[in-house]
């Protein structure tokens, strides 16, 4: 990742009202929690300290200052694995405070998406990703281009107006 760009936290720390992730790929690269899933560990979500992670904790004391968090995911159905596994381990994302929806593919083809996955802050700055064929991060850049940040904006409008909340959302 370029050194110019602010990491997650800085930007989050620097937002004051809103910040909206748009996730549109059906896999990313496989993590050991992925593989611990697939082998068939589950999580014990009675023992918060087992899985609370400093991201968890992040976006708790985010929303705790009064900063919205929404995630929107873009999904083909029926889900790929990682989609499985994803919606599975929301429910830490949730109890931080992030409110999740989910949107099938097939009920997106008239939203003009970007091409890649981004945080939106404040409804002013992206951080977009770009990742590998396999789903690697191979780079994050900032940017606050204001017709690429009207287009994200209108993107995740869309997408959420149509999305599913999580707790409603059967895969």
């Amino acid at each position: 990742m370029p050194s110019n760009v602010p990491s997650f936290a800085e930007l989050l720390g620097r937002t004051q009202r809103s910040a909206a992730h748009l996730e549109l790929r059906d896999s990313y690269a496989p993590t050991e929690r992925f593989e611990a899933w697939r082998r068939g560990e589950r999580i014990n979500w009675d023992d918060r300290m087992s899985w609370w992670h400093p991201y968890d904790q992040l976006i708790g004391d985010t929303v705790a200052r009064g900063v919205a968090i929404r995630r929107a995911r873009v999904v083909s159905e029926p889900v790929s694995e990682y989609i499985r596994w994803e919606h599975y381990v929301t429910h830490a994302n949730v109890t931080a405070g992030e409110e999740v929806r989910w949107l099938p593919r097939r009920q997106a083809t008239n939203i003009p998406l970007p091409g890649n996955d981004f945080w939106l802050f404040d409804g002013a700055l992206l951080r977009v990703h770009h990742f590998s064929g396999d789903g690697e991060v191979v780079e994050d850049e900032v940017t606050a281009d204001a017709e690429t940040v009207m287009l994200c904006l209108n993107a995740f409008d869309a997408v959420w107006k149509r999305a599913i909340p999580h707790h409603l959302y059967e895969i």
